[in-house]
């Protein structure tokens, strides 16, 4: 019935072929009188996501998540991952060959300078790194007595025979009545900041940076329409953009030569050295600059000063037009969502669906609203203890029925021209266990309390972290992740600099958009998670109020299920939270939806004591 146009389900990487590979690189490193090579999963641009052609560590090992750092020894070799990714991690690589560690237990840099023997060659490729990056490496062989040798040439590259083409997608321009703003003002606005951190220039490293500068789209990643660029912005002067020509059509050039200079990548590295050579002071994003950048800098003589790139955090705070943007594509979304659960309800209790049915089914009633340019990620499709994986990523092999009894999770989104979207729902599937109610509604009242929070202006996420975590350390549970994010503007749904988490030191302005999304996973049982967008507004008035205060506004709209939810636990101001909630998802989507579904809604959205 139906079929997914943007994502597969087949496994992209292989295990197996591990063996022989890890071998290979070995023999290079002895070759080229290395004992030690660290593989980080990175581009020449720190992307979350990497084109295919920057892979690595999926070639070495079968690991297909999107953070991990590889370091190979001539006897061993041990993959560090994230919390979310230790089921995954384990599910994908050979014991045999690899050690899984927990990267929040024991960071690469520890274990380098706890493991390393004395003397030891530590190579690194500084494209892949940034400046901080490789000064952490260089502190623990320090430590250890090894010795960091920068290569010319990633010796992981000269084994993959077969190691696809970079990628060439073609870049259009973002309109003008999406991006609300023009892109010369902009880089006004960016040559300004540049003049407060008393620099020359501006080295734009991150490839969402430079599509939102120059109000630019691209396909050279999955699931993000990014194109793989660097710019290079002066405080004075015409700014530089190194781009691939062959992405440009005639008409792109020419709008983009009335903004800048188009260079081949490949200028940037002389463009830079001849800029260090006259003494210049040049910005590099200390999150996303690769450290070659840094080298080719300093070692022409110019100085490097490592910032936060002045870009995202202009970036992060949406206009007007971005915001009535995301609100529009939610609307839209959430219909799309709505049609899913309804079409979910009516099939689900049949035991005939499975994970990628799922998927299949929310992909194609976001792409009947015609305006779905892909999705934002690889829906998280997780029935039962796959639910548990918090990146658990069905694929034919791992392909699960959905069981009455069990919980099903789905965390998913879509790309579209005016706004980016990411929701998780979780749903009973037949009669769910006390157990289930509970943990659910410890979750929920996390999510609450992060909606209904008021907050001093100049708040950051970490201080506001602990209010969706309360009441599961209240039952002496926690979940193993950030509580959100930020999300782009038809860019990566994944986008900083702000957050809520722990480490979340950004403050939050009023126009960021966020992730709200609390979770409780079970090994081998269930997972949990509630995820709605939230907006950045200014508080409602607060008689007596001293200062400027901040609130969220709720964008997401889609019913959260009442079926898993134990109101003996729930305040008063909890269910009036969710009432008015569901009443403005039944409001705004009804109107969007079939009779059929819209009947559906209405009673998934009635009042929470209401039978």
């Amino acid at each position: 019935m139906f079929s997914a146009k943007f994502q597969t389900f087949d496994e992209t990487a292989d295990p197996a072929a591990a063996a022989p590979r890890i071998a290979a690189l070995r023999a290079v490193l002895k070759r080229e009188g290395l004992d030690v090579f660290v593989v980080p999963r990175a581009d020449r641009h720190q992307n979350e996501y990497v084109p295919d052609s920057d892979e690595r560590i999926a070639y070495l090992t079968g690991f297909t998540g999107s953070a991990g750092f590889l370091i190979v020894l001539a006897e061993t070799a041990v993959l560090f991952t994230d919390g979310r990714y230790t089921l995954q991690a384990r599910e994908q690589t050979d014991p045999a060959i690899f050690t899984l560690i927990n990267s929040t237990e024991t960071s690469p840099s520890t274990w380098i300078e706890q493991n390393l023997s004395q003397g030891a060659k530590l190579g690194y490729d500084p494209w892949l790194h940034t400046a901080e990056g490789a000064e952490r490496l260089g502190k623990a062989c320090t430590k250890a007595g090894a010795v960091l040798v920068p290569v010319a040439e990633n010796p992981v590259d000269s084994i993959w025979t077969d190691r696809p083409a970079p990628p060439r997608g073609p870049i259009a321009l973002h309109d003008p009545r999406f991006a609300g703003e023009a892109a010369e003002n902009k880089l006004t606005r960016i040559s300004a900041e540049i003049g407060k951190q008393r620099a020359d220039a501006l080295v734009i490293s991150d490839p969402h940076n430079v599509a939102w500068t120059f109000n630019i789209r691209g396909s050279d990643v999955a699931h993000t329409p990014l194109p793989l660029a660097f710019a290079l912005v002066p405080r004075d002067g015409r700014p530089s953009l190194y781009v691939d020509g062959r992405k440009l059509s005639n008409s792109v050039r020419d709008r983009l030569s009335t903004l800048a200079e188009l260079h081949e990548p490949d200028a940037l590295m002389t463009d830079l050295s001849r800029l260090g050579a006259t003494h210049a002071t040049v910005l590099l994003d200390q999150a996303t600059a690769a450290d070659a950048l840094a080298r080719l800098i300093a070692n022409a003589g110019g100085k490097v000063t490592r910032v936060a790139d002045p870009v995202s955090a202009l970036k992060a705070v949406k206009n007007e037009t971005e915001i009535a943007g995301a609100r529009a594509a939610q609307a839209r979304d959430g219909a799309a969502m709505v049609r899913f659960l309804a079409w979910f309800d009516r099939e689900a209790p049949h035991g005939k669906l499975t994970e990628i049915a799922a998927v299949e089914a929310l992909e194609t009633f976001r792409r009947e609203t015609g305006l779905l340019k892909d999705v934002s990620f690889p829906s998280i499709s997780g029935a039962g203890p796959n639910g548990a994986i918090v990146h658990y990523r069905v694929t034919r092999r791992t392909n699960r029925p959905i069981k009455p009894g069990e919980l099903f999770l789905i965390d998913s989104g879509g790309q579209y021209e005016d706004g980016t979207t990411d929701i998780t729902r979780t749903i009973a599937v037949g009669t769910p266990t006390g157990e289930m109610r509970r943990r659910f509604t410890q979750v929920l009242r996390g999510h609450i309390a992060i909606a209904r929070a008021v907050f001093p202006d100049g708040s950051t996420g970490a201080q506001l972290d602990t209010l969706a975590r309360q009441y599961l350390w209240q039952a002496g549970v926690d979940f193993d992740h950030g509580t959100g994010h930020g999300v782009g503007s038809y860019l990566s749904v994944h986008e900083g600099p702000a957050r809520i988490a722990k480490l979340g030191t950004a403050p939050l302005k009023r126009g960021m958009i966020l992730s709200n999304e609390p979770g409780y996973y079970k090994e081998g049982g269930f997972g949990i998670r509630i995820e709605n967008l939230v907006l950045v507004i200014a508080a409602p008035p607060i008689p007596g109020a001293e200062k400027p205060m901040n609130a969220f506004e709720t964008i997401t709209l889609a019913p959260i299920d009442r079926r898993l939810i134990d109101v003996d636990q729930m305040t008063g101001a909890e269910i009036a939270w969710l009432d008015s909630y569901h009443a403005r998802v039944a409001e705004t989507v009804t109107p969007l939806v079939d009779k059929d579904t819209a009947n559906w809604l209405a009673a998934a959205t009635r009042p929470l004591l209401n039978a």
